[in-house]
């Protein structure tokens, strides 16, 4: 008999940032088990491979979107909710990152990372948020960063971000848990993605980040994908404002290079 526990077959499944990376391997897990799903971003090229790479039983929808666009964002779930009447489970995921020294980042390139990695998820969650309450249900997944933990150099404004990220979370988890809509994140660790897979591919990276994560290898972004179900699913059904950190052990100390007898 199939366990219910931990099933999200049937739900309606948002996933905003979903073309590549994590959030492509989030929405293909939840297509393949499942759910129907609308994923969303700002390459309408990019959305339509994505959406028929990931298509399983129920095709998967695509929606163009920028989310640092207050518009945008409004346009699209209202699409959603006039197609299918509600949103189950939003995956907040869309983010950029750009690394260089601190004081070389101009204006517009921190706009850039703070509109789309904070102020977007926001407003997704937001807008999702409002239509969740209304049926006093609904569970919303936001990407976080192994950054919340200890910031990396060269990547202050993404920490900044993300640290904000954590604090939406847990806030939005506060005024909306008595009304039935539930918030968590994801803190990835080292996930070579699209984006990262050039940095990853250089062999002092990759000794590094196997030396610093206890389980000695890098993530695969597939690995993601049961935490994503377990918070999305009665599974969680009581927790709320949870930062869960998907990263090899990385956050459990700091591994440093002695011999131990």
């Amino acid at each position: 008999m199939e366990d219910k526990l931990f099933s999200v077959k049937g739900q309606v499944v948002l996933a905003v940032g979903a073309t590549r990376g994590i959030g492509k391997a989030l929405a293909g897990g939840f297509s393949e088990r499942g759910a129907t799903v609308i994923i969303a971003g700002r390459d309408q090229a990019v959305l339509d491979q994505t959406r028929q790479e990931i298509s399983h039983d129920i095709p998967v929808e695509a929606h163009n979107c920028d989310v640092a666009k207050a518009e945008d964002v409004t346009k699209l779930v209202d699409a959603v909710m006039a197609k299918h009447g509600r949103i189950d489970t939003l995956l907040n995921v869309a983010g950029v990152n750009t690394r260089k020294r601190v004081e070389t980042y101009t204006p517009e390139e921190y706009d850039r990372i703070l509109d789309i990695n904070l102020r977007g998820h926001f407003l997704v969650a937001q807008a999702v948020g409002r239509q969740m309450l209304a049926r006093r249900s609904g569970s919303i997944i936001n990407i976080d960063s192994l950054n919340t933990y200890a910031p990396l150099t060269g990547v202050t404004p993404y920490a900044m971000s993300k640290g904000g990220v954590t604090m939406m979370t847990r806030g939005m988890a506060l005024e909306w848990g008595p009304r039935g809509v539930r918030v968590n994140a994801i803190a990835p660790g080292f996930f070579p993605t699209d984006l990262s897979k050039k940095l990853w591919a250089e062999p002092k990276m990759q000794a590094w980040g196997k030396t610093v994560t206890p389980l000695e290898r890098l993530g695969d972004v597939k690995e993601l994908v049961g935490t994503a179900i377990f918070l999305a699913s009665e599974a969680s059904a009581f927790m709320t404002g949870q930062v869960l950190r998907v990263d090899g052990g990385i956050s459990a100390g700091i591994n440093w290079p002695i011999e131990l007898g």
